[in-house]
């Protein structure tokens, strides 16, 4: 009992890990948002992006450098991964910008991983071959990471189709509303139309005095 309790909070602490760097935000029309990270020299950075409503599904997004070079830029990208190593120590930001909209807001969701994951256990080097406990939590790791990656992008697609249906939803319900006013107007306009028929004109009578 004890070891699964081991196991269970290795796993939950590292997946905090892993996750610390996702983030979903709203991205209002003609805005430019950008995310700082001091980040040092040598080191793996991927930046994971997706437009989850809005327009669309659609934005620009920049990777600049410490020195204010671009790193990486993409123009009026759904969703995207960038890869690339720091070739020095200092301040790297990401930015995405709506700013071609004028009146659509976007919703997005990106996921910023820097540097490799941490071991388990120690500091990565093995000396000694792994105990059936340490296998055991490295196995639950890894399938927890692949969980986590399913329910991700479910989430993602579930957000889409949900707001496609709320949308859909909306214009069924305008278009049934317009169609229930036309089939009012056409009955009254018909109504009008038969009472003229069967209205008795009398022929006005001039006498001569």
């Amino acid at each position: 009992m004890n070891q699964l309790c081991y196991i269970f909070v290795i796993c939950t602490v590292c997946c905090g890990i892993v996750l610390a760097g996702e983030m979903t935000f709203e991205l209002p029309d003609s805005v430019k948002q950008c995310f700082h990270e001091h980040i040092e020299k040598g080191v793996k950075c991927t930046l994971e992006y997706q437009v989850i409503t809005g327009g669309n599904y659609d934005i620009d997004v920049e990777i600049i450098g410490v020195n204010g070079q671009q790193l990486h830029k993409d123009s009026r990208k759904q969703y995207d991964s960038y890869t690339w190593t720091t070739e020095v120590t200092g301040e790297y930001k990401f930015c995405f910008s709506n700013e071609f909209s004028t009146f659509t807001h976007k919703t997005v969701y990106f996921d910023f991983q820097v540097g490799d994951e941490k071991p388990l256990h120690g500091d990565g080097k093995m000396e000694m071959p792994m105990t059936q406990m340490e296998t055991s939590a490295q196995l639950i790791h890894n399938e927890l990471k692949i969980i986590i990656d399913y329910q991700t992008h479910h989430r993602l697609r579930e957000a889409q189709g949900r707001v496609f249906a709320e949308d859909l939803n909306e214009r069924v319900q305008y278009w049934s509303v317009g169609q229930a006013v036309i089939i009012l107007l056409v009955g009254i306009g018909q109504v009008m139309v038969l009472r003229s028929f069967f209205t008795d004109k009398r022929p006005i009578v001039v006498s001569n005095t």
